[in-house]
C-alpha cells in the first residue's frame, strides 16, 4: 500500500545509463519506474565527456523535471536518483545525486542504503579537516575517495569502500566513466541491463521493462563495475560473503513486476499468501488485500484456502500527498482519503484482510474500522510477514523499538488494539520458504533482522538511537 498510509519507507532508488544519445530522458523514465522507492526528492546528472550537468529538486520526478530541463542535461551518460529521507533527513542539499567538483575530475554520487559507521567516519573526516556539505551518510564516500591518495579512480573507490560498513548500492559518475558497487552482503538490490548498445543499472528490474532494456544480471555482492566506452569491467573489492538481501524488498518495497535473485516479486508474494493460509487457516466468506503491495499475497491466500478473492478495498489513485493535516480529526481521515471499503463486497461477510506488515498498528486499526463500518461482520487480519520487532539500520525508517507495535505487545494484544476478530502472522520459516529456493546458496540469502534481531553486519553503538517504550 502507499508508503504515506503505512508509515514504512525505504530510502531510495538508483538508476544509471551509459552510452545513449538521450541519456537524461531515459533516466527520467527509469526513475518513474522507481518512484515507489522515494517520493521526497529526485535528481539527474549527465556527463558529456567534459563536464557534469545536474538538475534536482524536492518532490516527485514529474514535479522536479519539465521538458526544457532536458536541453540543458546534455551527454550520453546519466545518473538518477529518487529519495525518501531517512539518514540525514530532508532538505535540498541532501537530494541526490550529490555532485563534487574538483580541478582534475568531478564526480556525482547516488546511494541506496545506509552506512552504519557513517557517524564515526564523519567524526574522523572532520577531525582531518573535511567540511561536510550535507547531513547525508552518502557524502562520506566522496570524501574517502578524494582522501585516498590513489591516482586511479577505481583504486580510490575500492580503498574507500573498504572503510564503510552497512548497506549500499552505489553509482558514481565522472566525466569519463561510471562506477557501480554493491555492499559485500548484497543487502540492497542492484541489476545490470542493456538498451541497444547502452548499459543501464537500476535498483529494480522493472525499470528495464519500462525503458525497453534487456536484463543481463544482478550486480554481485562485493563487486565494483567500471562502465565506459570500452564496455564493462568487473572487479571484486571484498571477499564473497553469504548474501543477505533485505527480505522487506520481497514483502513490501519492490514492485511486483521486478525480479530479485532470479525470483519474481509477485510470485514470491503469492507464495507468502499460500504459506499464510496453511499456517493460519480461518473460516470466512471473502479474502481482500490492502492495495497495492498486499494484493499478490491475498491472491495466494485465496487460492490456497479456497475462499474467494474480491476487491474489498479500493485505493484512490488521484489523491495527492497531504502535507497539511492541522488536527487529529483530519489526520484520522487520511486513510479514508486514500482507501475505500467496497460495501457491496464486504457487507454481512466474514472478511480476511491480508496485509504485508504491521509497523506501528495505527493503519491496520483504521482499515479494520473501515471494513466494519462498511458492514463486515468479522475482520480477520492475516499478515504476510513475521512481526517486525527490531529496528532496521540499513535504510528503512524504523530506528527504535518504541516505534514498533510488535516489539511492545504480544499478538493477542495487537489484535485487541487494531480491533480485529483474529490476527496471525506468517512465520519466519514460511517467509523463507516463499522466497528462498536454495537456503545454503550464496545467491539466495535474505536479511531477516527486523524479524529476528540477527543483524548480518556489526551495528555500531552510535547508529543505535535511544530505545523508548510505546
Amino acid at each position: 500500500m502507499l508508503a504515506e498510509i503505512k508509515g514504512l519507507n525505504e530510502e531510495c532508488g538508483v538508476f544509471g545509463i551509459w552510452g545513449h544519445e538521450k541519456a537524461a530522458e531515459v533516466a527520467y523514465y527509469g526513475l518513474h519506474a522507481l518512484q515507489h522507492r522515494g517520493q521526497e526528492g529526485a535528481g539527474i546528472v549527465t556527463s558529456d565527456g567534459e563536464s557534469l550537468n545536474l538538475h534536482k529538486g524536492s518532490g516527485l520526478i514529474n514535479e522536479v523535471f519539465e521538458q526544457d530541463e532536458f536541453a540543458r542535461l546534455k551527454g550520453s551518460a546519466a545518473l538518477g536518483h529518487v529519495r525518501y529521507a531517512t539518514q540525514g533527513g530532508g532538505g535540498y542539499e541532501n537530494v541526490q545525486p550529490l555532485v563534487f567538483r574538483s580541478q582534475k575530475e568531478s564526480m556525482a554520487l547516488a546511494h541506496n542504503g545506509n552506512l552504519v559507521n557513517a557517524y564515526a567516519l564523519k567524526h574522523q573526516l572532520e577531525a582531518q579537516g573535511s567540511i561536510l556539505q550535507t547531513t547525508s551518510d552518502t557524502e562520506v564516500l566522496a570524501h574517502l575517495i578524494k582522501r585516498s591518495g590513489h591516482l586511479q579512480m577505481d583504486e580510490a573507490i575500492i580503498q574507500a569502500l573498504s572503510m564503510i560498513k552497512g548497506a549500499y548500492a552505489f553509482a558514481l559518475l565522472t566525466e569519463k566513466q561510471m562506477y557501480v558497487a554493491l555492499d559485500p552482503r548484497g543487502l540492497r538490490p542492484l541489476s545490470l541491463g542493456m538498451l541497444g548498445g547502452a548499459y543501464v543499472v537500476s535498483s529494480e528490474t522493472c525499470a528495464f521493462d519500462v525503458i525497453g532494456a534487456s536484463y543481463l544480471r544482478e550486480v554481485k555482492p562485493g563487486e565494483l563495475l567500471i562502465i565506459d566506452d570500452n564496455g564493462v569491467t568487473s572487479k571484486t573489492f571484498a571477499s564473497p560473503m553469504a548474501r543477505t538481501l533485505c527480505s522487506m524488498e520481497y514483502v513490501y518495497f519492490s514492485r511486483p513486476d521486478s525480479d530479485l535473485n532470479g525470483s519474481n516479486v509477485h510470485a514470491s508474494r503469492k507464495k507468502m499468501g499460500k504459506e499464510l493460509a496453511k499456517e493460519a487457516p480461518i473460516e470466512a466468506d471473502v479474502v481482500t488485500g490492502v492495495p497495492d503491495s498486499s494484493i499478490s499475497a491475498a491472491i495466494g491466500f485465496s487460492e490456497a484456502s479456497g475462499i474467494p478473492y474480491e476487491l474489498g478495498l479500493i485505493k484512490n489513485r488521484y489523491v495527492g500527498r497531504t502535507f497539511i493535516q492541522p488536527s487529529q480529526e483530519l489526520r484520522e481521515q487520511g486513510v479514508k482519503m486514500k482507501l475505500s471499503a467496497v460495501r457491496g463486497i464486504v457487507e454481512g461477510k466474514r472478511v480476511v484482510m491480508v496485509d504485508d506488515s504491521i509497523v506501528r498498528g495505527t493503519t491496520s486499526k483504521r482499515i479494520v474500522r473501515l471494513l466494519k463500518e462498511a458492514g463486515a461482520s468479522e475482520v480477520h487480519v492475516r499478515i504476510a510477514s513475521p512481526p517486525i520487532e527490531n529496528p532496521c539500520y540499513y535504510g528503512i525508517d524504523t530506528s527504535t523499538k518504541g516505534e514498533l507495535i510488535a516489539s511492545n505487545h504480544k499478538v493477542e494484544e495487537i489484535r485487541e488494539l487494531i480491533g480485529a476478530d483474529s490476527l496471525s502472522y506468517l512465520t519466519t520459516d514460511g517467509l523463507e520458504n516463499s522466497i528462498v529456493t536454495e537456503k545454503e546458496s550464496l545467491e539466495h540469502g535474505i536479511c531477516n533482522a527486523c524479524f529476528t534481531g540477527n543483524y548480518p553486519t556489526e551495528i555500531y553503538p552510535e547508529t543505535v538511537l535511544p530505545v523508548t517504550k510505546a
